[in-house]
């Protein structure tokens, strides 16, 4: 049952009906420990940060920023200056300087709420930088602060300021005047091909999407559910409030690099991620399948194969499977793809929404075949969240992005373009009215940038038009389905294609250096460093014979000719990827011209 309350009061009415029951399980910074939180110490939690927020003079529509990675205390912060009608403005963990610089200034934001040493350090450093900022309230009370600040407060210190509720009769005065057309938050874009934009999303936004997506995603209070993104991400921020909404148990998994460990301790039954966590999966399960025995290869082989057919080849149209491989697939399901699932912690899986890229049929295809309901959708930061959905028990094409959420108008414009009108899309962006006129058609209907098509009402992409590549020859080229396809190998762990304006199509290649350094070891081949690895010439000769292989469904004109193997990775920190790790392609373009232009040379 959900509880659709305005964001202010959400926390307090589940705590209502919920009590001492379980809320949020965490670690604190550090810790290996994990601790819980009922929804009643959330509730208390949220209302002393909202007393705290007012007595340190914050206004209500006034803007605070965050700046942490996924924490208890960063829900306590957005809960809390909902309940004031603060608007809270959520910047990544992984922000560089230059960023949050801009984003505080263009927020006018006076207190910024940071995580660990190293948002803090970036906050100290930009301060004198940024007129409005006044204070910096850190969560993680292990940071150092600077003997040159006066203006840092440790997040338990902030708490003492509205500890006893001083403020509650001004707070709950505060909830009656709040309105669905308030604004709930400003969130910037990664900015993949430009400066970043600040979407203004309002609590009304939120109250249409939890209302549409909850008609269509299942989660329960049932389900515990692990944070894998950012609550920076719309798509990690609007299912983690869809899962408070329902009463789902949260797992707030500090740290992305520890996921898998943390899904292994805490088995949970629901997760959304991005494809390439999926992607890793299948290289995972594909390099041990590999690397066993004759037997063992046949008997997982014949086990996906049944799991295809029961869960791909009937499910997914909406077909009753024969008794016979019924049978035969609760039979292989319980000796053989369970225990794939039981080595990821996924023994009570019962759906993962997954959204943010292309997704891999061929990947999509095999997650199905081991048991697991992959949910695959498509969204935007500008329509808070989904789009568009499989919808778990209803038929699906392996392909698509599934159907339309609740509410959602479609409509394909010039170029194939998917252009969007209803409850859930942004009003427009922050202090851009330059931008705004532009962004929505004389209907109404807001410009995505995306093309694609509807069949049997289900959703289709084709391209990012944006990243739309043209050849010397006139051709077209999606440079994010080329991409898709190579990033499901195991030798291949980042890819940038290049296509446009050129006669023919090429690729940057960042390899999977563990596994590559283990097959040139038993082939004889050298590897005392990357970059003696990548110019070798059997190394180059294996890569080009698997680039032919997974292209072959590719028109001529799309497949890769010539590629690089680059012995470094492409990073955030020199600007050739975003904060949510897509590639900033005008920048590696740039920083790998050189070799771009060799590729070129007759």
């Amino acid at each position: 049952m959900q509880t659709n309350s305005h964001l202010s009061v959400l926390v307090h009415d589940q705590a209502k009906h919920y009590g001492n029951r379980a809320a949020l399980t965490f670690r604190n910074f550090g810790s290996l420990k994990w601790k819980t939180v009922s929804w009643n110490q959330f509730s208390l939690r949220v209302k002393q940060v909202s007393n705290a927020m007012l007595n340190l003079g914050i206004r209500p529509q006034e803007n605070i920023a965050v700046f942490a990675q996924n924490c208890v205390q960063y829900l306590y912060t957005d809960f809390g200056a909902y309940g004031i009608r603060v608007i809270s403005i959520p910047l990544y963990a992984t922000s560089s300087e230059q960023q949050i610089q801009y984003m505080i200034n263009d927020g006018q934001v006076r207190f910024l709420f940071v995580g660990e040493q190293e948002q803090y350090d970036k906050a100290h450093r930009v301060f004198a930088l940024c007129p409005s900022l006044e204070r910096i309230i850190i969560f993680d009370h292990s940071v150092r602060i600077s003997t040159h600040d006066p203006n840092a407060l440790y997040f338990e210190d902030f708490i003492k300021l509205g500890e006893d509720l001083p403020r509650q009769t001004e707070v709950e005065n505060l909830w009656k005047k709040a309105s669905l057309d308030d604004v709930c938050n400003i969130l910037y874009t990664s900015g993949t091909t430009g400066d970043s934009k600040g979407v203004i999303l309002t609590y009304r936004q939120y109250y249409a999407a939890l209302s549409a997506n909850a008609k269509c995603v299942p989660v329960s209070e049932k389900d515990k559910v692990i944070n894998f993104l950012p609550f920076t991400h719309i798509f990690e921020r609007g299912w983690t409030y869809l899962c408070l909404s329902v009463g789902a148990r949260l797992i707030i998994n500090t740290y992305p690099h520890e996921i898998q460990q943390s899904m292994r301790e805490i088995h949970p039954t629901c997760m959304s991620a991005v494809p390439r966590f999926w992607e890793k999966v299948y290289q995972a399960v594909s390099a041990r399948i590999e690397g066993s025995g004759a037997v063992q290869r046949k008997v997982f082989s014949h086990a996906l194969e049944i799991g295809r057919r029961y869960n791909v080849e009937y499910l997914s149209r909406g077909r009753r499977p024969p008794l016979a491989l019924t049978l035969e697939y609760k039979l292989i399901n319980a000796s053989v793809l369970s225990l794939v699932r039981k080595q990821m912690g996924l023994e009570n899986a019962h759906f993962f929404p997954t959204a943010g890229a292309y997704v891999s049929p061929e990947v999509e295809q095999f997650i199905h075949s081991i048991g697991i309901n992959m949910i695959v959708g498509y969204g935007l930061t500008e329509s808070l969240a989904t789009v568009s959905c499989d919808y778990l028990g209803k038929p699906y094409t392996i392909g698509s992005v599934g159907r339309l959420i609740d509410g959602l108008q479609v409509k394909i414009g010039e170029n194939d373009e998917i252009m969007l009108k209803g409850p859930t899309i942004t009003p427009g962006y922050y202090k851009r009215e330059d931008l705004n006129d532009a962004i929505f058609d004389s209907e109404g209907f807001f410009r995505t940038g995306d093309a694609g098509y509807m069949k049997d009402g289900e959703l289709f992409l084709t391209e990012r038009i944006k990243d739309l590549f043209k050849t010397s020859n006139g051709k077209y080229v999606a440079p994010q389905r080329v991409e898709a396809l190579l990033l499901v190998d195991k030798f291949i762990d980042q890819v940038a294609v290049i296509a446009d304006q050129r006669k023919f199509v090429s690729a940057l290649i960042v390899p999977e250096f563990r596994t590559l350094e283990e097959w040139a070891r038993s082939q004889g081949i050298p590897c005392e460093n990357r970059e003696q690895l990548c110019a070798d010439s059997q190394v180059h000769a294996m890569i080009a014979d698997r680039l032919s292989t997974l292209l072959q469904s590719l028109a001529p004109y799309e497949q890769i000719k010539r590629f690089t193997l680059i012995p470094h990775h492409f990073s955030m920190e020199s600007g050739e990827l975003t904060n949510t790790l897509k590639l900033r392609r005008p920048v590696i373009y740039k920083n790998f011209r050189e070799e771009i232009e060799k590729m070129y040379e007759e």
